[in-house]
């Protein structure tokens, strides 16, 4: 009598992860998600394992569930998967200030992103 299992939304060929509130602003975490959409996952996993970015190794997990979750929950081949998508959202914003001089006060934005990443198995080229 537990709850309902819900529809599937992505294609039977397609598993995603999502990273929720990363401690980064989505315009840096979206440089990198960009440095691997539409690659294959070998070599998005070596981008980001060689990038110098310091959310490059929060994306590089996030990839690795989106390819464990296509392996053992939907059983597609790891070998011919790519990232079809990789977008980035606007979490909160956290407001702090901090003293400046002449008895003033300057804001301080410190935000945070979610990042979703879906894989696909395309069929290898034959």
């Amino acid at each position: 009598m537990g709850k309902r299992a819900r529809e599937r939304t992505l294609p039977d060929n397609e598993a995603k992860a999502v990273a929720r509130m990363l401690r980064v602003s989505p315009q840096k975490l979206n440089l990198v998600a960009q440095m691997i959409r539409g690659k294959k996952v070998a070599s998005a996993l070596a981008d980001l394992q060689f990038s110098r970015k310091r959310i490059a190794k929060d994306v590089k997990k996030c990839l690795e569930s989106a390819i464990a979750n296509a392996e053992n929950n939907h059983d597609l081949d790891v070998d011919d998967l790519i990232v079809a998508e990789a977008h980035v959202g606007k979490a909160l914003v956290i407001k702090r200030f901090t003293p400046r001089g002449r008895g003033r006060s300057g804001r301080i934005f410190k935000p945070f992103s979610h990042l979703t990443i879906v894989v696909r198995q395309v069929e290898a080229a034959a």
